[in-house]
C-alpha cells in the first residue's frame, strides 16, 4: 500500500470511529479503472463478503464516493449495508451539529445528497400494485418522496438565504464600528478549537474526534496594541470535503472568506501537514479568500524538539517547507505555537499586530476635558498610554491608539504646536507611563 493510501485509510478509520464505529477489518485494491457496476472488481467484492460474514459486521464503508448503482449493487453482493465517504461525513455533522442553523444545513447537504440515490428504491417504498396501464411498482410513491424532498430542500435553501443575509447584515454593522475579523482555518483536528480557547477562554468542545467542533463561535479579543478584533471559529476542512457541504455551508464560510485575516493552523506534529494545508488552501480558493492575508499557526510544537531561542528560525524554516509541500508559491509568516501549553502565543499576538492590515496604530495627542471621563477612560481602555498631564480642569494625553479610536475621538486632537506642555501654564499633576 502506498503511503497516500495508508494515510487515506488511517483518515478513514479516524472518520469511522468519530461516527461511533469499531473497525472489524479493512481491505486495499489497486486497479487501472474503476467497476463500472461496484467500483471493485468481483473477486475483490467476494473476499469483502466473506470479511463481513467472518467478522459479524453490519456496514461496509467505502473510501470514495459511489454512483446510487454502485451503492445498491455493492449492498446486494456483500449482503450489508454500504456507506461511501461523503455519506459517512454527513452522518458526523449531523451528530456534531447543535445550533438551528448547522441542523439546517446538515439536512440540507443530506437531502441532496440522498435525492439521486432514491430511484431504484420503489418496489421498498411502494403503496400500491401495478399493472398494465400504470407506472409500474412504486413509481407513484418514489416520485411522491422525491416531490416532497425537492419541496423541503427549497424550503431549506430559502431559510439558509435568510441566515445568508442576516450574517451579511451582522457583518455590516461590525464593519461600521469598525472591529476587524480574524477566521480561524486548518484541517480537522489541527487543535483549532484548542488554541480558541486559548486564544479566548470561549469553553468550545475540544475533542480528538475529527470534526468536534462543527457550528461557527466568535468572541472579542484584545491585541498587544490594544486593538480589538473579532476571532472566529469554524468547521475544519477535511480531504474530498464532500460538495454538497460546502454549499450548505456556505453562509458560515462567508464568514473566513469575509476576514480581513486568517490564522492558517496547521499541525505540524502531523506526517502529511503540506497535503492537509494544500487541502485547506483548495477550500479557501474554492471559497473566494484565496487573496486574504493570512499567517501560518504551526501548532502543537509541544510534539517537537524546539527550544524558545531557535522558535522563530524554525517556524520560518517549518513554514517555507509547508508552502513548498503545498505547492503554493506565496510568501506567508509563520509563528510555532502550542493551543495545549500556551507556548509561541505572545509571537502569534505580536505577529496577528504586524501583519493585520486594519485600524492602524499610531500615536497621537489628545486634550480631553475632564468632565469628559469617560473618554479619558476609553484611551486608557483602547490605547498605549505613553504621557499624562493634568492642567486645571483639562488633561493632555500622549496614547498609541488605533485608527478607529483616533477617529472616534477627534474632536480631542491636538497638533504639536498647540500642546499644553510646550506654554507657561503651571502644570498640577504629571504621570509619564
Amino acid at each position: 500500500m502506498s503511503a497516500s493510501a495508508s494515510e487515506s485509510f488511517r483518515e478513514l478509520a479516524e472518520l469511522a470511529a468519530s461516527a461511533g464505529a469499531e473497525i472489524a477489518g479493512e481491505s486495499f485494491q489497486v486497479r487501472p479503472t474503476a467497476d463500472a457496476a461496484t467500483l471493485l472488481g468481483s473477486g475483490k467484492v467476494g473476499e469483502l463478503k466473506e470479511l463481513a460474514a467472518a467478522t459479524d459486521a453490519d456496514v461496509l464503508i467505502v473510501d470514495n464516493d459511489l454512483s446510487p448503482t454502485q451503492q445498491r449493487n455493492l449492498e446486494n453482493a456483500v449482503g450489508i449495508r454500504v456507506i461511501d465517504r461523503t455519506q459517512l461525513i454527513l452522518d458526523i455533522f449531523a451528530r456534531r451539529a447543535r445550533t438551528a442553523e448547522g441542523r439546517l444545513q446538515v439536512e440540507l447537504a443530506q437531502l441532496k445528497y440522498l435525492l439521486p440515490r432514491l430511484s431504484g428504491q420503489g418496489i421498498k417504498l411502494s403503496r400500491q400494485g401495478g399493472g398494465i396501464g400504470t407506472l409500474g411498482p412504486g413509481e407513484t410513491k418514489l416520485e411522491t418522496d422525491r416531490r416532497r424532498i425537492a419541496t423541503r430542500i427549497k424550503k431549506l435553501e430559502n431559510d439558509l438565504e435568510k441566515v445568508r443575509t442576516g450574517r451579511a447584515l451582522h457583518r455590516q454593522k461590525r464593519d461600521s464600528v469598525p472591529v476587524p475579523t480574524v477566521s480561524l482555518a486548518g484541517y480537522t483536528n489541527a487543535g483549532k478549537s484548542t488554541l480558541f480557547n486559548r486564544l479566548t477562554a470561549a469553553g468550545v468542545l475540544a475533542d480528538a474526534r475529527m470534526f468536534a467542533t462543527l457550528d461557527p463561535t466568535v468572541r472579542a479579543i484584545t491585541l498587544p496594541s490594544r486593538r480589538r478584533i473579532l476571532l472566529s471559529d469554524t468547521v475544519g476542512f477535511v480531504r474530498n470535503l464532500p460538495t454538497t457541504l460546502i454549499e450548505a455551508f456556505r453562509a458560515t464560510l462567508e464568514e473566513v472568506a469575509d476576514a480581513v485575516l486568517i490564522l492558517h493552523i496547521i499541525d505540524i506534529s502531523a506526517e502529511n501537514a503540506g497535503n492537509h494545508a494544500a487541502e485547506v488552501f483548495r477550500i479557501l480558493n474554492e471559497i473566494g479568500a484565496s487573496e486574504t492575508p493570512r499567517i501560518l499557526v504551526l501548532n502543537k510544537c509541544d510534539r517537537l524538539e524546539v527550544t524558545p531561542s531557535d522558535s522563530e528560525h524554525e517556524a520560518a524554516l517549518l513554514g517555507a517547507r509547508i508552502l513548498a509541500e503545498a505547492k503554493q508559491a506565496m510568501s506567508a509568516p509563520a509563528v510555532l505555537v502550542s493551543g495545549l501549553t500556551g507556548e509561541g502565543l505572545t509571537r502569534l499576538f505580536d505577529l496577528i499586530d504586524s501583519v493585520l492590515p486594519f485600524d492602524a496604530v499610531e500615536s497621537a495627542r489628545f486634550r480631553i476635558p475632564l468632565k469628559d471621563g469617560a473618554s479619558i477612560a476609553l484611551l486608557h481602555d483602547r490605547g498605549k498610554v505613553r504621557e499624562e498631564a493634568y492642567h486645571g480642569n483639562v488633561c493632555e494625553i500622549e496614547v498609541e491608539a488605533p485608527e478607529s479610536l483616533r477617529r472616534r475621538l477627534k474632536r480631542y486632537l491636538v497638533r504639536p504646536s498647540e500642546r499644553i506642555n510646550n506654554s507657561t501654564e503651571p502644570v498640577e499633576n504629571s504621570v509619564q507611563k
